[in-house]
């Protein structure tokens, strides 16, 4: 890699979750998929892109970056799911110094997820393991964070599994930290997605293109994952998209979904994220 920097990826295993949906066997424990974060390192310093969502987690992390002997001094949070940083709670009390930022744009609906009723449907997924009072990002001044010097920049790409999704690009390295614009050897979660946003969606992983990255770290990948070349990983997610969209409009049920889509993608990880999408785009059936 140039310079003095370097980029390491933890990535955490599928969890079991108290999830539920009608194609789902109920036999079988429905699981949240692995998800990663990112560190950013200089020659003493260190930057956090995104976190994980349990306590254990936490302390899993913030253990992992001790190792690495850099002084963290910042995480960045790229979208406001709870699983990218309800989790960072030991990591900030171990580097007390560091702040917890996100885009001005993700402040509020990264806040909603702590609110009391949002904080309950989690505790209820994850009894026992989630903070009673999670951290949550204030706004980062400006779109860029430093590390050693160096320029990461944090854009605001739009529509992914959320609407106000960024990512964040690593010039240095050629790398983008993607969050969950791009999923990586992982069912993509399309739950509650429209033709529209399946759209904005490829729009946002076009953009990623545009930066011409040589590395992509998509925010959930498989512990197998083969790499995090840019190209397959922004291609695979591009068609399986373009897959859901057309299965979708030719299908008359939520299993014939599922049926057709593990046809075409038989080897992703978290198969229970594709019965949940497919639920949502087939209430009835």
């Amino acid at each position: 890699m140039p310079g003095s920097m370097a980029l390491k990826v933890f990535v955490s295993p599928y969890k079991p979750f108290n999830g539920a949906s009608r194609t789902w066997d109920p036999g079988r424990r429905a699981t949240w998929p692995a998800s990663t974060a990112t560190l950013i390192e200089g020659e003493n310093d260190a930057v956090l892109i995104d976190g994980l969502m349990t306590l254990a987690e936490g302390d899993e992390l913030l253990a992992w970056i001790r190792q690495a002997g850099k002084r963290l001094t910042a995480a960045y949070v790229t979208h406001a799911h709870a699983d990218h940083f309800f989790g960072l709670g030991p990591v900030l009390e171990g580097f007390p110094y560091a702040r917890l930022v996100t885009h001005a744009d993700v402040v509020r609906p990264a806040a909603e997820q702590a609110a009391p009723e949002a904080l309950a449907r989690w505790h209820s997924f994850f009894p026992g393991q989630i903070a009673d009072h999670p951290v949550t990002p204030t706004a980062l001044p400006g779109d860029e964070l430093q590390v050693q010097g160096q320029s990461l920049k944090c854009l605001l790409v739009g529509q992914s599994d959320v609407e106000q999704s960024t990512v964040v690009h690593v010039p240095e390295l050629d790398a983008v930290v993607a969050g969950d614009v791009a999923y990586n050897r992982v069912h993509m979660w399309l739950a509650g997605s429209d033709p529209k946003a399946r759209a904005a969606w490829i729009e946002s992983l076009n953009a990623i293109e545009r930066l011409r990255p040589e590395t992509v770290i998509a925010g959930h990948k498989d512990p197998d994952a083969p790499d995090d070349v840019a190209a397959r990983v922004l291609d695979e997610s591009r068609q399986y998209i373009r897959d859901f969209d057309e299965i979708v409009e030719v299908s008359d049920s939520a299993q014939e979904i599922v049926a057709k889509m593990l046809a075409r993608h038989p080897d992703l990880g978290n198969p229970f994220t594709l019965t949940f999408a497919a639920d949502s785009q087939r209430p009835q059936g």
